[in-house]
């Protein structure tokens, strides 16, 4: 058995075409799943708190499948003025949600969880990203939500597609952060497992779990 083969399997804990797309960009073999988990913010919960303990949550929603992998779990929320905005729950909450953040800074928190199911040892960050949306009039949030559905996005934000003509201003040190997945950070917490992207590359190959 070489090296390779008796290296933990990634797991992408997400059903998230996003998160999917940065992950393939490190070309390592890995699999992607989506977890099944409650994610109501609890009382008195800052936005780091919730999305640290989602992202563990998501790997470990998982674990008892895949018992000898790494698996990836991360979870974004906006901020608008101070206040948690999660995924819409329809189209009138997403255009509230727009018509809320039109012109205003807003921060989005990712968590990250990197989580090895043999060993349980989970390393866990929270990455800010700040940006800053145009002053959107009502037929630009309208049209906007019916072309792009971001009913799937914190702050009903989809950023990879048309979200981004929303926004005049960035502010983070690593764009991957606005399409949830902090691949930066992720190489960091990849390397404490003797994983590297630029001596294991093997090629993707995405084995899809529902």
């Amino acid at each position: 058995m070489n090296y390779e083969d008796k290296q933990p399997r990634l797991v992408l804990a997400s059903a998230s075409a996003a998160r999917y797309s940065v992950l393939s960009k490190l070309k390592l073999d890995f699999e992607t799943v989506t977890p099944f988990i409650d994610e109501t913010p609890l009382p008195q919960e800052s936005p780091s708190e919730l999305v640290r303990r989602l992202s563990r949550q998501k790997a470990e929603s998982v674990s008892d499948k895949f018992s000898h992998h790494l698996i990836i779990g991360s979870d974004q929320v906006a901020v608008v003025g101070g206040k948690i905005t999660g995924k819409p729950t329809d189209r009138d909450d997403a255009i509230g949600q727009l018509e809320r953040a039109s012109g205003q800074n807003v921060t989005l928190f990712t968590g990250l969880a990197l989580l090895n199911s043999e060993s349980n040892h989970c390393q866990i960050d929270v990455l800010p990203y700040r940006v800053r949306f145009r002053e959107l009039t009502k037929s630009m949030i309208l049209e906007y939500i019916d072309l792009d559905q971001p009913y799937d996005c914190g702050g009903s934000l989809r950023s990879e597609g048309l979200g981004v003509a929303l926004l005049e201003e960035f502010d983070g040190n690593d764009p991957n952060i606005l399409l949830g997945l902090p691949l930066i950070r992720l190489i960091d917490m990849l390397a404490v497992e003797h994983v590297h992207p630029l001596q294991a590359s093997q090629g993707i190959h995405a084995v899809h779990y529902s």
